[in-house]
């Protein structure tokens, strides 16, 4: 056997069923004969997306694969790549590369060096002996520390060699985890114990960790608030009568309020970056932090406490602490927190209520994130969106209660990423409605992945806000705005999507609105996807505090 079927083997010890690919390669006719199914993508980048989402919604414990031709298909996937590698989600990226005599020579593209910068690990096999090796080195990178993607790439030569031997020495690559130091654990607690007004910031580490039980437990033991980042938004419930909701760029008043009281803020599970999406935290206040990536530490913001672990285990371990300072029933609400949060969260819906239930034509996005989520059960949903106000809209209002019943994604802004992640999604949870929020312009950067969805049987939701305009662009580029209309789109979105295989409709008035998403559900139920063009306004409001 050559060393493309070793590969697919591999594949296939460590759980992989499908791959997504865009060809030539022959990782995809080694893949097919070992019984994992090739996506053919329409742009490598949407391939990149797909095994992205899946990736995220397995936490990990599956991973996706893309795979793609030297030269172009390494070029055109570097969007998506380093898109990931922000977000810090493992997939596996496996190129073809120049035969070994061409390495290096002009004008040849080589991935390892030019995709170091935008993965946590490259590697090249070299010898058709070493892929069990060099498979094994990838797989162990993609499940422990910082998670992220890797790449590694298959010579055109190497591919086609035959490997010595029948037997293939591999095994699956196990996971290993480790709690923090105990007395950084009770020093944590005991000064968490006395502050008169802690939060918890909650990031995507608890997701990964798969650790909402025991977050929502030590909340509850403790009676303290608890917030999250985009990333890590649904790792706490955010119909919690201690959910704060999440700080992103955008965000709730019950997240602003509570950081300008908090005394004391554990960030748990999160990498505290600085950053136009992570809410920034307050000066002079006490900060414990922890997290299984010691890089992460004092980074942006110097911490007074540290725990080093997994999520997951960590938070046991602080549980316990808790219990053994003050008993096994915790704190009681002397403060009142639930009362002081449901307090804050009556005067925001007070204030943005009026715009999730307006009857307005042009339709308010809000309206129709709204209404989603009345049609459906948002316990049984995943959702995503696009970058830019499709995400700055939808954040604060839409109202997670299971993990990764949201896919939180935005450290870098890759425009069009939101459809991929949720094929992707659907690909790792055929039973859950998956929905995925897009604007106009990101149609354009992606919508012809609507067909990949279409001839494979993907059946997600996908709503287009089309307002004709790149919201909020004008002051961006006034002159060009006026002389030349330079923020405008135009483009029939459902009639595209049709084309496509879609079911499509265009929706105009807020009546259609619940109608049109139970058809549209429908459709995708019967393994078609569903494109719903909404007819919006440019809504400019969003909820940012800080």
């Amino acid at each position: 056997m050559d060393g493309n079927r070793v590969i697919a083997k591999i594949l296939k010890q460590e759980g992989v069923d499908w791959i997504t690919a865009y060809p030539h390669q022959d990782l995809i006719e080694a893949s097919a004969k070992e019984g994992i199914k090739p996506i053919i993508c329409r742009q490598e980048r949407a391939g990149v997306n797909m095994a992205d989402g899946f990736s995220r919604i397995h936490n990990g414990k599956k991973i996706g694969v893309f795979t793609m031709q030297r030269g172009p298909g390494a070029e055109n996937a570097f969007g998506g790549v380093a898109q990931g590698y922000a977000d810090s989600v493992p997939f596996l990226l496996l190129p073809g590369g120049a035969p070994r005599s061409r390495i290096g020579v002009h004008p040849g593209f080589d991935s390892i060096d030019h995709y170091k910068g935008i993965t946590k690990w490259t590697g090249h096999i070299n010898l058709v002996e070493r892929i069990p090796e060099m498979m094994g080195r990838a797989f162990s990178q993609m499940k422990h520390g910082r998670l992220g993607p890797v790449l590694l790439e298959i010579p055109f030569d190497v591919g086609l060699e035959e490997f010595p031997g029948d037997k293939i020495p591999y095994t699956p690559v196990s996971v290993h985890k480790s709690e923090a130091d105990p007395n950084e654990i009770r020093e944590l607690v005991t000064a968490m114990l006395k502050a008169k007004a802690p939060c918890i910031n909650a990031g995507q580490g608890v997701l990964y960790a798969e650790a909402t039980d025991e977050l929502v437990e030590f909340a509850e033991l403790t009676k303290i608030p608890v917030f999250t980042s985009l990333a890590g938004k649904s790792a706490f419930p955010e119909n919690h009568q201690l959910a704060l909701g999440t700080g992103a760029l955008t965000g709730t008043l019950m997240v602003d309020h509570y950081l300008k009281k908090t005394d004391f803020i554990l960030g748990m599970g999160t990498s505290l970056s600085l950053s136009t999406f992570n809410a920034p935290l307050p000066v002079g206040v006490t900060i414990a932090h922890s997290t299984n990536c010691p890089e992460d530490l004092n980074k942006d913001y110097r911490v007074n406490f540290g725990a080093i672990g997994d999520a997951k285990l960590v938070l046991r371990q602080m549980i316990n602490e808790v219990k053994r300072q003050v008993g096994d029933n915790g704190l009681s609400d002397s403060n009142d927190v639930v009362g002081e949060i449901s307090k804050v969260k009556t005067e925001f819906m007070k204030e943005w209520g009026p715009r999730l239930v307006s009857d307005e034509i042009p339709m308010s996005p809000y309206r129709v994130f709204n209404e989603i989520s009345n049609v459906l059960d948002v316990s049984n949903t995943i959702i995503t969106h696009d970058s830019g106000y499709p995400r700055d809209q939808l954040v604060p209002f839409w109202e997670t209660v299971t993990p990764r019943g949201y896919i939180g994604w935005g450290k870098s802004t890759q425009l069009g990423y939101g459809l991929g992640l949720a094929l992707g999604a659907k690909l790792a949870a055929p039973e859950k409605h998956v929905i995925n929020v897009m604007g106009d312009a990101a149609f354009g950067m992606s919508g012809l992945d609507i067909e990949t969805a279409s001839r494979n049987n993907i059946g997600t939701l996908t709503i287009v806000l089309n307002n004709s305009v790149m919201t909020n662009y004008s002051h961006h580029m006034p002159y060009a705005t006026e002389e030349y209309g330079s923020n405008r789109f135009s483009g029939e979105y459902a009639k595209v999507s049709e084309g496509l295989g879609a079911y499509a409709e265009v929706v105009k008035t807020p009546d259609e609105l619940g109608p049109s998403i139970t058809r549209g559900i429908a459709a995708t139920k019967k393994g078609q996807p569903a494109v719903l063009e909404m007819i919006t306004k440019e809504e400019l409001d969003v909820a940012k505090f800080w």
